[in-house]
């Protein structure tokens, strides 16, 4: 299926994260901060990045907006445990959006809906 990089900063979530979306048969890497991101993306070529907003050190929303102006065709889906975000025009500029929850049905869904949109 599609590579995936999950960026967050608790351990809990990327591993969840990482385990649910490879059950759904897609190749999935972690990064704890916005750094290491960066750097997993200069080194791989990834389909989808699922991105929280609140990380240590610097803000998801930054990290989107680098991602839009370096790499524009590679989708972003913000997720996060606060719906308050998707007022904030930095978000607009993701391919998607999901408040966190225990149920990743939606975050799922919305792999799905963004990477059927891109083509992939």
């Amino acid at each position: 299926m599609a590579r995936l990089l999950v960026v967050d900063d608790e351990s809990s979530i990327r591993l969840l994260y990482s385990q649910e979306l490879a059950d759904d048969g897609h190749e999935v890497a972690t990064a704890a901060t916005a750094a290491e991101a960066v750097e997993k993306i200069k080194e791989s070529e990834f389909d989808l990045i699922v991105l929280d907003i609140k990380l240590k050190n610097e803000s998801g929303l930054d990290l989107l907006q680098k991602v839009v102006k370096e790499r524009h065709n590679l989708p972003v889906i913000l997720c996060t445990a606060f719906s308050c975000f998707k007022d904030d025009f930095s978000a607009w500029l993701a391919d998607g959006y999901v408040v966190k929850s225990s149920d990743l049905t939606e975050l799922k869904e919305e792999v799905k809906r963004v990477l059927v949109k891109k083509g992939k």
